[in-house]
Parts: C-alpha cells; structure tokens; sequence
C-alpha cells in the first residue's frame, strides 16, 4: 500500500533556499519514492515559487484564514506534486522568506507562519477535495503549528504527524496575545500544547504534540537531550525520548556529482583524482590567491557563533603561517563579515573572501579545495561535509551532531584500516582547531595517506537510499499504530 505524505515546509530547494532545511525538503519526495510513498510537498507562496508554477487554478480557498484571503494551488517540483499556499498578504512580498534584504525579520512571521500551519493542517485532515493524506510531516519552527492545529482543532480526519527539527536554535516563540488570533480552544493553551513560557512556542508546540519527533542525525538527538544542546527543550526531549530518533540526511547525488558536474572546470572521480587539481588552480585564481605547494583550505557556511567563525578569525594567522591558503564563502553576522575581510587584506593572496551565497562556487569550492574546514559549536546534521566528502574536500570537523556521524576521523587505526575520510577535533576553541590544522598538513604532505583518505570519502554512501529507507520506515509504523 502507497502511503501519502504530506510535507510541510517553509523552503524547499530548488525553488526557495537559505540554508539545509530547503536541501532536504527537495529532495525527500525522491528519497522515499522507491519506498512506496508518494510525497507531496507544501511551501508558502513567496514570489519566487510563485513565479514557477505560470497559470494555475485555485484548488481551494480560505475566505479568511486567520483573517488573511488565501487560495491552494498545485504545481511540481523535481517532477513530484507541489502545494502552495498563495496568501498576498503574507507572502508576497520582496526580500527573504523569513525578513527584508537589510536582514531584519518580518514582523509578522508569527501571523505568516501560524496562518501557513493552519492551512497545512486543514488540508491533511481532509479539507480539500480529492486531496487526502496518510502523515503529515512538519519541517522546523515555520510548521511546528501543525501537529497542535491536528490534535486541537483537525479540520476532518487528522493523521498521524511527525515534526522534524533542523535545527533546535530556531524555536519560534511569540507573545502571549498571538493565542487569540490562532483559532485554538482554550485546551491548546497547556504544557502539553503551545504554551512556553507564558508565550506561544511554534516548534515546542510540535514536539509536544507530534505523534514522532525527528532530528537529523543519531548523535544531536542524543546531544538535545541535555541542557547545553537542548535549547530550553531538552525536559521535553527527555520526557518524549521514546518518540524521537535521528535520521541524517543524504544528498542529491544527481545534483551533487564530480564526475559530471556542469560547474567544473574539470570533472573527476575516485580514479580520476589527479584531474582533481585543475579545479585547484581555478578555485585560486578566482579568489585572488597566490599559487603554492600548501593546502587550499575552504570555509562554505554561515557566518555566525553557532559555526564557529569566532575562533576560524583566531587561527587564520596560524593557518598562514604554516603554508596554508583559505577561501570563504558566507554571509551572516555583519561583524564576522567585516573580520573576514580584514583578515583578507592583512593576507592578500592567501586569504580571500566572498560575502553572499552563489551555489556554483560553492561546488567549484568543493571540488577545488584541499580541506573545508567546518568548526560548528553544533551541527544537527550538515551538508557541507558530505558534499566535501564527495568531492574529495576533506572535513576537518568538531565532534558533534551529524558531523561525528558522517565523518571518520583520520586516527592510526582508521588509516591503517583505509576508513578515515576526515578529521575530528573535540571542541571548538583556538588549541584545538590549531592542532587540527596541523594535524591537516601534516597528512597533506603525506601524499598516499591523503588521496587514500580523499578516496575513502568519496566512496561514502552519502545518498538519501538509507534515510529514505529509514523515513519510509517510520512512517509504516504510525500508520500501523493509528
């Protein structure tokens, strides 16, 4: 029997993106499809996905949904079914997904995303015609609504839901008054509901009230159990440990392949290595940098505490020092950025960066870097290490979340094994990252030890096979348990 998701989410790539939830989002409904589910995928009506679906008809509408006019129409992304929530008054407007190209949030995003929830919900359990659902999986603070609009007030039949959290930093709490206009019974207003803190909390109210609860990696779903991961949430963790387990996410290994990658200079495989140096040579001279024997290292990221881009700033000039270059890519806390090309300027032709995102350079970055460096404070599941490990990109990473996961670190017996594909370090302070950085050259300049390291990496099986498997899985059981 085919079981019918409805996913829902505030971004999904490729249509709207600002960070690995809209990697996942976009590429689920291919990683469960061979598992006899059929997804279809939710997302507002921002003018970017807008623009997408050309001339369409409404499916449903919402007179006043949370006192907005709103409409449902269908499109498609990556081939699967698509729904969006065309709500002018909420969506449609310039800038981001979540606040204005200066970088401040939308000072409704409580009323956007609570209205955005509501309509998830009412067409899970049933509201729309033709349309019916079996789960209902909700992605993170913008949809965290909709498991408690599910158990409180279903608009029908309400199915079993699951809310994933991507990353527990991002809760969505609001004021207390936001509770009248949310169309909840007075029941909805309990510990076990929406209330937090004597406001309304978006992704505590879903994973109180979800039937499961998933994280994207085994080890943050053992870290957010304890108070220094856990956010504030981690009693909640505890008291629903049952029902909550860690899935790490996969990659698009179509998107995401050396061997045929359209935004190469040179493609390349396992076997193929030494054309690997080609994208080497580009990546430096698009950044500005001077050519050398020492490793290329880059940093693909957001640029803020929870990346750990405090302590990068600390040991570029030992990092220099010891023959290495670095490009960065990123954007985010305004004082880092500034920092950053500071440090570019006290390093001219061996540090160079770019304020911003460009997913092409990102992938030439990949391919032409050395080593990405990636000193998260935590990391709930990350991509860019499985996209450094396909790329033959070594991770040097801190030991925590998806990143412990995913990454083996290059200790004696892993290399006399031939499994290291990276190298971990256990917290994120200068010593520690420093040593790490040594530890890099020193197996850089170890030729065999490095391409058998590279190698191992790119033969990890980093694709959405065994966690499509394993969501597909889950969702058999609450079908089983309904």
């Amino acid at each position: 029997m085919t079981i019918r998701v409805l996913s829902i989410a505030s971004e999904a790539a490729p249509l709207i993106k600002t960070g690995g939830l809209a990697d996942v989002a976009g590429a689920l409904p291919a990683a469960v499809a061979d598992q006899d589910v059929a997804m279809t995928t939710m997302l507002p009506g921002y003018p970017a996905v807008m623009a997408t679906l050309g001339k369409t008809r409404a499916i449903h509408t919402w007179p006043s949904l949370l006192g907005e006019p709103a409409r449902l129409l269908q499109g498609t992304i990556g081939g699967y079914p698509l729904l969006v929530l065309d709500a002018p008054t909420l969506f449609r407007r310039d800038g981001g997904p979540y606040g204005d190209d200066s970088g401040r949030d939308w000072a409704d995003n409580d009323l956007r995303f609570a209205a955005f929830s509501r309509a998830a919900a009412d067409v899970a359990s049933g509201a729309v015609k033709k349309l019916t659902f079996d789960i209902a999986h909700a992605h993170d603070w913008q949809a965290g609504l909709v498991p408690a609009y599910l158990k409180f007030a279903p608009a029908g039949d309400a199915p079993p839901s699951v809310m994933t959290i991507h990353n527990m930093a991002f809760q969505g709490y609001f004021p207390p008054a936001l509770f009248g206009r949310l169309g909840l019974p007075d029941a909805a207003w309990a510990i076990d509901g929406v209330e937090y803190h004597g406001g309304v909390g978006f992704l505590k109210a879903g994973l109180s009230t979800a039937w499961a609860v998933t994280t994207v990696s085994p080890t943050y779903a053992r870290e957010i159990r304890h108070r220094d991961f856990g956010m504030g949430l981690d009693g909640l963790i505890r008291a629903r440990h049952g029902q909550v387990r860690g899935i790490v996410n996969g990659i698009d290994t179509r998107e995401w392949n050396s061997a045929t990658d359209p935004a190469l200079p040179a493609t390349f495989t396992a076997r193929t290595l030494p054309r690997r140096a080609a994208n080497k040579v580009a990546l430096a001279a698009e950044f500005d940098l001077e050519p050398g024997d020492g490793p290329l290292f880059v940093v693909i990221s957001r640029l803020t505490w929870q990346k750990g881009m405090d302590v990068l700033l600390e040991v570029i000039d030992h990092l220099v020092g010891l023959g290495g270059r670095l490009a960065v890519l990123g954007s985010g806390d305004r004082g880092l950025e500034a920092e950053l090309l500071a440090a570019s300027m006290r390093h001219p032709g061996r540090v160079g960066v770019r304020i911003g995102y460009d997913e092409a350079l990102s992938h030439r970055m990949q391919a032409g870097g050395d080593a990405i460096l990636i000193p998260s404070r935590f990391e709930p599941c990350g991509l860019t290490q499985l996209y450094g490990l396909a790329y033959g990109c070594v991770p040097v990473v801190s030991r925590t979340g998806g990143l412990a996961d995913t990454v083996v670190d290059a200790n004696l017996a892993a290399l006399v094994a031939g499994s290291a594909t990276g190298i971990h370090f256990n917290a994120v302070n200068y010593d520690l990252l420093a040593e790490a950085i040594d530890r890099t050259i020193t197996l850089y300049h170890d030729r065999a030890a490095w391409h058998q390291i590279q190698r191992a990496g790119m033969k990890s099986d980093f694709s959405w096979g065994r966690s499509g498997k394993a969501y597909a899985d889950l969702y058999a059981r609450l079908m089983e348990s309904r």
